[in-house]
C-alpha cells in the first residue's frame, strides 16, 4: 500500500484536469473504473473529461473530448464493456497523429491521462508522455499552440489500469475483465457436465488467450479438468498418445466425464498450433489511479496500478511492459520453464498445483499417516473445492486420507470413513459441503473426540470453516494439557461467507456471497430505472462483521452501508436522509442502502425503512429487501474454487512437513503452539499463524478479528455517493479490488 499524506481535497486538484480513456479490446470492469475515476477526480476539485473511442477519440478531438459529471457515471457500474467506447487506432501510432492529441490536450487544459486498456496502449501512453515536450515544442514552431499554452501544460502525468481478460500483463495477480471472463468460462464448464456425464462424454473447450494461458489454467483448476493446454508450456512431444491413455484409463475407473481445457495460443513443442480439433482427433481494477495521478511531478515515471493479493500498489509502467515482453520472448526460444516464472508467483503456483492434482490417480506410496478432514459451522461455497485439494493431495503424499461427516458431532459420534481419488471427483463446482457440517463445538464432547482419535488413529486434523472452526480449534488446542489425543498438528482453513475469521483477510465463500448480492442489487438498482424515485433499503449477512455489506456497497453503487464496526446514530442517519433527499431533486432517481444483519439491535432493518419512508415522503418511496440464506448457496465463483484449492493442498503440505517435525521415538507428539495453525490470506501471501496467537486479537463476544483491513477503505464509498469528506490516501488502495472484481461481478 502507498504511504501518501491525507489529502486535502479543497487544495489537491485546483486548476488540474483528469482525462479518461478506454483503449483496445472491452473487459468488464472497466466502466467501474471510469466511474471511480471520474468521481474521485471531481471529488478532489479536478474538472475530469471524458475521452469517447479511445486513441482515435484523443486525436479526432472535438465532441470526443468531453466533460463527465458526477451524473454521467450513474448507473455505470454492472454495465459491461466500456460505455465510453474503444477503438484500433492507427492515428496515434505516428508522431503527426500524436500532435494532434496533444494539442487537444493543451487547448483543454488536460495534463493529467487515465488510460485502462492492455499492455499495447498502456506502452503507447508512455510514448506519448515521453515525447510530450518535443510534441508541444513542434506544435508551438507549427503555430498551433502558444508559447504561454505550452508552459502551462509544460508536463503530461500518465497512469494506467490494465484491462484484458487475459490476464496477460506481468506485474498485477489480475487484470479487469478477468474475473468475469471467468464466470463466463466456469458457466459453460457447469452447464455442460450434466450432459456429459449422461452420455459418457469428454468434453474439450477452447479458452481465449493468444499468448497467455491464465484464464485456461485457473479453469482448469476451478473445474477439476483432465488436461490443459497452455502457450506458456507445451506438452511433450507424443501428447496424443498420453491423452488418450489418461482418458482410457479415467473411463475404466468409471468416469462418465472428462473435461480438456486449450488456450487458444496453444502450441506444441515444435511451435506447431495446438487447436481442440487437434484435440478432438487425439483423444476423440480507478482511485488509486487518479491519486497517481494528481500526486504526480515532472519526475515521476508513468506506472499502472496493480494488485497484489489484496493490496492495490504501483509499478514502473514500462517495467511491466518489459517483463510482459520477456514471457513472449521466452516462450519463442523454448525457455518454458522461464517463461512460467515470469507470468509471476501466482500464476506459478496455479501451474504447479494442476500439474499435482492432475494426476490420473495417487503415486504407490504410503506414508503410514492418517490424515482428516472435516467441515464446521455453515455451509459455503467453495469448501468442496478445499476438501478435494485437501484429499487428493494427500493421497499424493501416501497418506490414507478420512473423511468426517457432520463436524465435530461426527468425530465425536465416529462418523469416518476413508475417502478416496475418485470420490471427491467434480467436488470444485458443487456448493455447500458434501461432507456434511454442523455448529457444535468440541469442548463438551471433548472425550469422544479424543477416543475417536485414537480409534481411528488420527495423527492430523485440517478443519475446513468459519469462526466455529477457529473457536473448535481453540478449545483443541487447550484440551492437549488434559488429552494428548488432541498433541497432533491441526490447520483451519477459513471457509465462511461472512469472512470473520482471525488470521485471514479472505475466507472461502465470502467471494461468492458478494457476487450474490452484488448481482442482486444491480437487479434491484435496474428495477427502478423506468419507475419514479425509489429507495431500496436492502439487509445482508455477516453477523457482526460489516464485510459483506462494505463490499457490496462499494460494488454496487450504495449511498451508505450500516455496519456494527462503523458505529453510527440517529444524527448519521438524518445526515443520510437529507444527502438522499438532496440527490433525488436533481437527476439520481434511486438510492441503494446496505444494512449487515446485526449493526445495530435498535436500528433495525425495518425501522430504517421507516425512517427513510417518513422522510422521504413526496420526493421519493422505499423499498426492503432481507437476502437471507441465499447468499450461502449456489455455485462457487471461481475465486473460490481456485482459492479452496490452493488452501486445500497447501495446508495438506504444511501438516505433511509438521508432521515430520513432530515424529518422536515411533509416534506423532505435538504440542507446540506453532504446531496449530490458521491458513490465512495476509496482504500478498498465504500465511500460517498459530491458533493461540490470534487469540489475543479476537473480540470473541461479536465473533469478528479486532483489526479488519477493510474498514480502511470505507470513505471511498461515501466519496463515490457525493458525501464531502476526506480522505487519507494510504488508507484507501484496496479499493482497486473491488474496481478489478466487478463481476455482475473482485485480493
Amino acid at each position: 500500500m502507498s504511504n501518501h499524506p491525507p489529502t486535502d481535497p479543497t487544495k489537491m486538484g485546483i486548476g488540474r484536469s483528469i482525462a479518461v480513456l478506454t483503449s483496445g479490446g472491452d473487459a468488464q470492469g472497466m466502466n467501474a473504473a471510469v466511474r471511480a475515476t471520474v468521481r474521485v477526480g471531481l471529488y478532489t476539485g479536478a474538472k475530469v473529461y471524458f475521452v469517447h473511442e479511445g486513441y482515435q477519440g484523443l486525436v479526432d478531438g472535438g465532441e470526443n473530448i468531453r466533460p463527465a459529471t458526477w451524473e454521467s457515471v450513474s448507473m455505470m457500474l454492472q454495465l459491461g464493456g466500456t460505455v465510453i467506447g474503444s477503438a484500433r487506432c492507427q492515428d496515434f501510432r505516428v508522431r503527426e497523429g500524436r500532435m494532434k492529441a496533444a494539442c487537444n490536450l493543451v487547448k483543454l487544459g488536460i495534463t493529467n491521462l487515465c488510460v485502462i486498456g492492455g499492455d499495447g496502449s498502456l506502452t503507447g501512453a508512455n510514448q506519448f508522455r515521453t515525447e510530450w515536450s518535443g510534441l508541444l515544442a513542434d506544435l508551438v514552431r507549427a503555430g498551433k499552440i502558444t508559447q504561454e499554452e505550452a508552459k502551462k501544460s509544460s508536463h503530461l502525468n500518465i497512469v494506467g489500469m490494465v484491462g484484458s481478460i487475459d490476464n496477460d500483463f506481468c506485474g498485477t495477480d489480475m487484470t479487469i475483465g478477468t474475473d468475469s471472463a471467468l464466470h463466463r468460462i466456469i458457466e459453460v464448464v457447469d452447464a455442460i457436465t450434466t450432459t456429459a456425464q449422461s452420455h459418457q462424454r469428454t468434453f474439450i473447450l477452447e479458452v481465449m488467450g493468444r499468448h497467455c494461458g491464465y484464464l485456461a489454467l485457473v479453469t482448469a483448476l476451478a473445474c477439476g479438468a483432465d488436461w490443459v493446454f497452455i502457450p506458456e508450456m507445451p506438452p511433450d512431444d507424443g501428447w496424443e498418445e498420453h491423452l488418450c491413455r489418461r482418458l482410457a484409463d479415467q473411463r475404466a475407473r468409471g468416469s462418465r466425464l472428462n473435461v480438456i481445457i486449450v488456450a487458444e495460443g496453444a502450441m506444441s513443442r515444435a511451435g506447431k498450433p495446438i487447436s481442440s480439433e487437434d484435440i478432438k482427433k487425439g483423444s476423440r481494477m480507478g482511485v488509486e489511479a487518479v491519486m497517481a495521478l494528481l500526486e504526480a511531478t515532472p519526475d515521476t515515471p508513468a506506472c499502472v496500478v496493480s494488485l497484489s493479493g489484496n493490496q492495490a500498489v504501483r509499478l514502473p509502467l514500462m517495467e511491466c511492459v518489459q517483463v510482459t515482453k520477456d514471457v513472449t520472448a521466452a516462450m519463442a526460444e523454448g525457455k518454458y520453464d522461464e517463461a512460467i516464472k515470469l507470468r509471476g508467483k501466482s500464476f506459478e503456483n496455479n501451474w504447479n498445483t494442476y500439474k499435482l492434482l492432475a494426476h490420473i490417480n495417487p503415486p504407490d506410496v504410503k506414508s503410514n499417516i492418517n490424515m482428516a478432514i472435516l467441515n464446521i459451522g455453515a455451509p459455503c461455497a467453495g469448501m468442496n473445492a478445499a476438501v478435494r485439494a485437501a484429499v487428493r493431495m494427500g493421497l499424493i503424499q501416501g497418506h490414507t486420507m478420512l473423511a468426517v461427516h457432520d463436524g465435530f458431532d461426527g468425530l465425536a459420534h465416529g462418523q469416518v470413513e476413508p475417502i478416496n481419488w475418485t470420490a471427491v471427483s467434480g467436488w470444485t463446482g458443487k456448493g455447500g459441503s458434501m461432507l456434511g457440517t454442523k455448529r457444535t463445538l468440541p469442548a463438551e464432547i471433548l472425550e469422544e473426540i479424543s477416543q475417536n482419535i485414537a480409534k481411528f488413529n488420527i495423527h492430523a486434523l485440517v478443519i475446513i470453516g468459519g469462526f466455529e472452526a477457529y473457536v473448535g480449534g481453540l478449545q483443541l488446542v487447550q484440551a492437549r494439557e488434559k488429552y494428548e489425543e488432541m498433541c497432533i498438528p491441526m490447520v483451519v482453513i477459513p471457509a465462511t461467507v461472512s469472512n470473520n475469521v482471525p488470521g485471514s483477510d479472505f475466507s472461502i465463500g465470502a467471494d461468492t456471497a458478494l457476487n450474490t448480492i452484488t448481482s442482486t442489487c444491480d437487479r434491484i438498482k435496474q428495477s427502478a430505472a423506468g419507475t419514479k424515485r425509489r429507495v431500496f433499503i436492502v439487509e445482508t449477512m455477516g453477523g457482526y462483521c460489516g464485510y459483506l455489506a462494505t463490499m457490496a456497497g462499494l460494488a454496487a453503487g450504495a449511498d451508505a452501508a450500516y455496519i456494527y464496526e462503523d458505529k453510527f446514530n440517529i444524527k448519521d442517519l438524518e445526515v443520510n436522509v437529507q444527502h438522499l433527499l438532496q440527490k433525488m431533486k436533481t437527476t439520481v432517481k434511486r438510492g441503494l442502502i446496505l444494512r449487515n444483519e446485526n449493526c445495530n439491535a435498535n436500528y433495525t432493518t425495518d425501522f430504517i425503512f421507516n425512517l427513510y419512508s417518513e422522510e422521504g415522503k413526496g420526493v421519493f418511496d422505499c423499498r426492503k429487501n432481507v437476502l437471507g440464506h441465499m447468499q450461502q448457496g449456489g455455485t462457487p465463483t471461481p475465486f473460490d474454487r481456485n482459492f479452496g484449492t490452493k488452501m486445500g493442498t497447501k495446508s495438506v503440505l504444511w501438516l505433511t512437513d509438521k508432521l515430520k517435525e513432530c515424529y518422536r521415538h515411533g509416534r506423532i507428539f505435538a504440542n507446540t503452539q506453532d504446531s496449530a495453525c490458521v491458513l490465512g490470506m495476509k496482504k500478498r501471501s498465504l500465511t500460517f499463524q498459530p491458533l493461540a496467537e490470534l487469540n489475543g486479537e479476537t473480540d470473541f463476544e461479536h465473533r469478528i478479528p479486532k483489526t479488519q483491513w477493510w474498514l480502511k477503505i470505507r470513505p471511498i464509498m461515501k466519496i463515490l455517493a457525493k458525501y464531502n469528506i476526506k480522505l487519507d490516501t494510504s488508507e484507501h488502495a484496496d479499493m482497486e479490488h473491488v474496481i478489478k472484481k466487478r463481476t455482475p461481478l473482485t485480493k
